[in-house]
């Protein structure tokens, strides 16, 4: 597939452009960026976690090239020019061979477009859903291990026609993962015989979205793309408030406990949301059975961090060495067929093998891990219900 290139505005600040790492002694450095603060401040300490424990496995069964792994995170507030500054920091003064994110996919690109480019880093994304990633021009260094919301926007579409919700209104926020999602969706929902009444962008920060909800009442079903922490909850609260509106759907990004602040659960009770989930099989169980500090094994986006952080690990071991040259190849030998497959925690099995020559095959807490030539990843999508308050998981979306 010929990539086109994705242009993107970021901060005027001058970053210092970094030669590839060099080789350490013992050990490998890698860094997580992401958005600790700003509108997915409450979904982000489980990534990290998730992320973190794979690193702790890998120290506790003997560690890498020799030494520890160490992981140094920067949070990036969900925007492209916080992604950009925080990988100045982590690749150009941590030196870290290959990242762990963004989160929010505007935040992927500005960090990978300001320093990651020119650095030779692969970037490892667990939450970056917008398609716009799928086309970013990156020299075959940028991956991701959750489904693009090109599906997950079908998956929707397809679970509300299921459900007999024939008609929507659309509000997303105005960023790659917004507008890529609500394309998504609503091409998928109109292709399936329903019809979108509106669909209208919002910006994100402002107090008062009741203009907005004021144009999205043709429809009493109710679509949401946006964060939990951030538009999602304002939007959420003032339709409620409405009473325009019976139904209410959300992406990925809303499913959060964060998003019912100052909303009456009972007004929201049977709430319809989306997000990756993984498959029925011996990794997803043995992921499930881990447990470690601020780890939450079924947390949004936990399982496709922890499969990121782990992933990068078996590539540096594969490498040889923590340079970033050719630490993009070692990733796609580790993560695909043909090899003896490797799954959650099997980190000194995974290193006795490499030792030995022996192609390995990670299958992760998310599933099969399969690159393809954008570095992509298939998956499947699962849908959740708001129960008595808080967000229950319904089942995988056939």
């Amino acid at each position: 597939m010929l990539k086109k290139t994705l242009t993107l505005a970021v901060a005027a600040t001058t970053l210092t452009i970094a030669a590839p790492a060099l080789a350490q002694d013992s050990g490998a450095t890698i860094g997580f960026i992401g958005g600790l603060t700003g509108p997915i401040e409450s979904l982000a300490p489980p990534i990290l976690a998730g992320a973190q424990l794979a690193v702790n496995q890998v120290n506790e069964q003997g560690g890498i090239l020799g030494g520890e792994l160490t992981m140094i995170s920067a949070d990036s507030a969900c925007d492209a020019t916080g992604g950009a500054t925080a990988a100045d920091k982590i690749i150009n003064t941590d030196n870290a061979v290959a990242v762990v994110g963004g989160l929010c996919t505007g935040e992927t690109i500005g960090a990978f477009n300001g320093s990651g480019l020119s650095g030779n880093v692969v970037f490892v994304s667990p939450a970056s859903s917008a398609p716009a990633l799928t086309t970013l021009e990156d020299n075959d260094l940028v991956y991701r291990t959750t489904p693009s919301d090109a599906l997950q926007g079908v998956k929707m579409a397809e679970l509300l026609l299921a459900k007999g919700v024939n008609d929507i209104a659309i509000t997303y926020v105005n960023n790659d993962y917004g507008k890529g999602f609500a394309d998504a969706l609503s091409a998928a929902y109109t292709a399936g015989g329903g019809t979108v009444a509106a669909n209208i962008a919002h910006e994100e920060g402002k107090a008062d979205y009741r203009a907005e909800l004021g144009n999205l009442v043709a429809s009493q079903n109710l679509v949401i793309l946006a964060y939990a922490n951030a538009s999602g909850n304002t939007v959420l609260r003032q339709a409620v408030e409405s009473g325009n509106f019976t139904t209410y759907v959300g992406g990925d990004g809303m499913v959060g406990d964060d998003l019912l602040t100052g909303i009456d659960p009972a007004a929201v009770e049977g709430l319809i949301a989306t997000r990756a989930g993984a498959p029925t099989g011996e990794a997803v169980d043995i992921y499930n059975a881990f447990t470690g500090e601020g780890f939450t094994a079924n947390a949004t986006y936990a399982p496709q961090a922890y499969d990121a952080a782990f992933l990068l690990a078996l590539a540096i071991e594969k490498n040889g060495s923590a340079s970033r040259e050719g630490l993009s190849a070692a990733l796609r030998d580790v993560a695909s067929a043909p090899g003896e497959k490797i799954l959650p925690g099997e980190w000194a099995k995974a290193k006795e093998l490499i030792a030995a020559g022996t192609d390995i095959d990670y299958e992760g807490a998310g599933g099969a891990l399969d690159f393809d030539e954008a570095g992509d990843v298939d998956g499947i999508i699962v849908e959740l219900a708001v129960e008595g308050g808080s967000f229950v998981e319904k089942g995988v979306i056939q």
